[in-house]
């Protein structure tokens, strides 16, 4: 009963994403099942520090990331946080937790080089909106740095190509304008002609982008187109669109963007967050520094 109380808590009071509040019920829901395997009269309510403590190991001897771990912890932390505001328990037990420690994991991005081939040398049917509708996804995700779940909640009100700009809703309903190039604009405007003789709206969000049906694009279908044309240009394992995220990241900052001006274009909160691809950028220098100095064949330790 608690942890549905807090879940429409989080939807309706704390306005959370459907998708951040189903992440929250998959985390609550495995120590809850955690917690039926020690006793199955047991509760979140009964549970102490210690049960908690079993549980993080239990989730690291199941092969979790602790950085997936963490997450999951920070959901109970939350619900823990919200049972002690109602009065339903009298301590939280899950205060002084700490989580595994994290890996350190730069971000994956693709070379620019390979950027460039997914837009530029693979043969795009511009005749056939699924390839148009494809292009244009793709190439927004990349120029824009917007995540897949903005990108999903778009509608054609929220673009403006006459000022080339995008309003993008972000995480907790917090919304920005983001800048479109020439290649955009054209890019989008010549989809739209296209989605409209071919597949019209048949919802009330007039979604910038929708199936093959009419209906407004899910994340899923987002995942898949990505997934399915990267691998066309890039042999690496990942391949989600955080991926052209973090690319568009990189690439700004190589081409001697601001951070902060690149912080406030992802939405991020903290500038620490942004700080991240400086590294990133950083790593790919020493590469190429250690592959390029005649002398870093031989015994570079840097």
């Amino acid at each position: 009963m608690i942890v549905e109380d807090f879940l429409r808590y989080m939807l309706a009071e704390r306005d959370a994403s459907p998708r951040t509040v189903d992440t929250y019920r998959d985390a609550l829901n495995d120590f809850q099942a955690f917690l039926s395997k020690l006793d199955n009269q047991m509760t979140p309510e009964g549970a102490d520090s210690d049960v908690i403590r079993d549980w993080i190991e239990d989730m690291m001897e199941r092969g979790l990331k602790a950085s997936y771990a963490c997450k999951r912890l920070s959901a109970v932390k939350s619900l823990y946080r919200y049972a002690l505001r109602k009065g339903i328990v009298e301590r939280d037990p899950a205060h002084k937790v700490t989580g595994p420690k994290k890996e350190k994991v730069l971000p994956t991005f693709l070379r620019e080089e390979e950027a460039n081939d997914l837009f530029d040398r693979l043969e795009w049917n511009l005749d056939d909106i699924k390839d148009v509708r494809a292009r244009t996804l793709l190439l927004l995700l990349y120029s824009t740095g917007i995540r897949s779940a903005e990108v999903v909640s778009l509608t054609d009100d929220n673009v403006n190509l006459i000022t080339r700009e995008i309003k993008v809703t972000g995480k907790r309903r917090k919304q920005r304008i983001v800048p479109l190039g020439d290649e955009m604009v054209e890019t989008i405007k010549s989809y739209q002609q296209q989605r409209d003789e071919k597949t019209p709206a048949t919802d009330n969000s007039r979604s910038l982008f929708r199936d093959d049906k009419g209906k407004a694009i899910t994340y899923s279908m987002v995942y898949h187109i990505v997934r399915n044309y990267l691998s066309l240009v890039t042999t690496q394992k990942k391949r989600s669109p955080h991926v052209l995220r973090h690319t568009f990241a990189t690439v700004m900052l190589n081409h001697d963007a601001k951070l902060g001006s690149v912080q406030k274009l992802l939405g991020h909160e903290s500038l620490n967050t942004t700080q991240i691809y400086t590294h990133v950028t950083f790593e790919e220098l020493k590469r190429s520094y250690t592959s390029a100095h005649p002398r870093e064949g031989k015994n570079s330790k840097l």
